[in-house]
C-alpha cells in the first residue's frame, strides 16, 4: 500500500476549501498531490493510505471535503472506497463525515454532471473515464470569489 500524508508531503497547516480564497487549499491538495498519487495507485494496482494526522489544526472540513469530493467525482465512489483507505486518528469525527456527507454527495454531483468548481488553472488531472483512466484540463471555467 502507498501511502500520502498530508503533514509530511504537503503543509503541516492546511487552508480552506478554494486556492483563491486560502493557502494549502483542498482544491490545490487536490490538483498538485492527491489525483497524481491516486492515479498511479489505480495505474499500479494499489491502495492508497491517506493521513490527515500531524497537521498543525487537524485539517479543516472544507479541506477535507474539496480534496476527496473531488476524487470522488474523478473516480467514482466505489473505485475512491475500494483503493483509499483514510487515517485520521488526530480528529476522527473527519472519517464519518467523508462517510456519511463527502462521498455520497460527490456521488450524487458527479451522477448529475455538477462539476467541481476550480477558482485557479490547473494543469491537467486524471479522470476515470468508461474505466480507463483520462489525463486532460476537465474544467477551465474559473469560479471568482466573489461567486464562492
Amino acid at each position: 500500500m502507498k501511502r500520502l500524508s498530508v503533514a509530511e508531503e504537503y503543509s503541516k497547516r492546511t487552508g480552506l476549501r478554494y486556492t483563491a480564497i486560502s493557502d494549502f487549499s483542498g482544491e490545490d491538495f487536490y490538483h498538485t498531490l492527491l489525483n497524481v498519487r491516486f492515479a498511479e495507485a489505480v495505474v499500479n494496482n494499489e491502495d492508497l493510505e491517506l493521513s490527515f494526522d500531524g497537521t498543525d489544526d487537524g485539517c479543516g472540513p472544507s479541506f477535507i471535503d474539496e480534496s476527496i469530493g473531488n476524487l470522488v467525482y474523478d473516480f467514482t465512489l466505489d473505485v475512491v472506497q475500494t483503493r483509499l483507505h483514510i487515517v485520521s486518528n488526530d480528529m476522527p469525527m473527519w472519517l464519518d463525515m467523508i462517510k456519511e456527507e463527502t462521498y455520497p454527495d460527490w456521488e450524487n454531483r458527479r451522477i448529475k454532471k455538477d462539476e467541481p468548481k476550480i477558482t485557479v488553472e490547473h494543469p491537467a488531472w486524471m479522470r476515470m473515464v468508461n474505466d480507463r483512466l483520462e489525463k486532460e484540463v476537465w474544467i477551465s471555467q474559473i469560479t471568482s470569489v466573489k461567486d464562492i
